[in-house]
C-alpha cells in the first residue's frame, strides 16, 4: 500500500436537527465547525435528514409541500416584482 494517499479517519459528530440526534461515526469529513459533546470535542456536521428521522426508517408518514419550486420562489420573492 502506498503511503500518504489515504485521506485522515477520525471520529465526527452528526446533527440530525429534524430529531436532534446525535451520532459520532467515524469519517473523512474534514468539516470547520466542532462541538462539544458528551465532555469530547469532535468536528461537526449537521444533516437535515439521517435514519432517526427518515420516513422509512421510522415509519412515521410525512406529508410533504403540495407545492412546487416554482410556487415557493414565486410566493418567496413577489415583494420583489415589478408592479405594473
Amino acid at each position: 500500500m502506498r503511503a500518504n494517499i489515504h485521506p485522515d479517519y477520525q471520529k465526527v459528530l452528526f446533527h440530525d436537527t429534524n430529531a436532534d440526534a446525535y451520532f459520532v461515526i467515524g469519517s473523512t469529513l474534514k468539516p470547520s465547525q466542532t462541538k462539544e459533546y458528551e465532555g469530547v470535542v469532535y468536528p461537526y456536521v449537521t444533516l437535515d435528514i439521517s435514519s432517526a428521522s427518515h420516513p422509512f426508517y421510522t415509519g412515521a408518514v410525512r406529508q410533504a409541500s403540495n407545492e412546487g419550486r416554482v410556487a415557493n420562489f414565486n410566493r418567496k420573492f413577489a415583494r420583489f416584482a415589478k408592479k405594473k
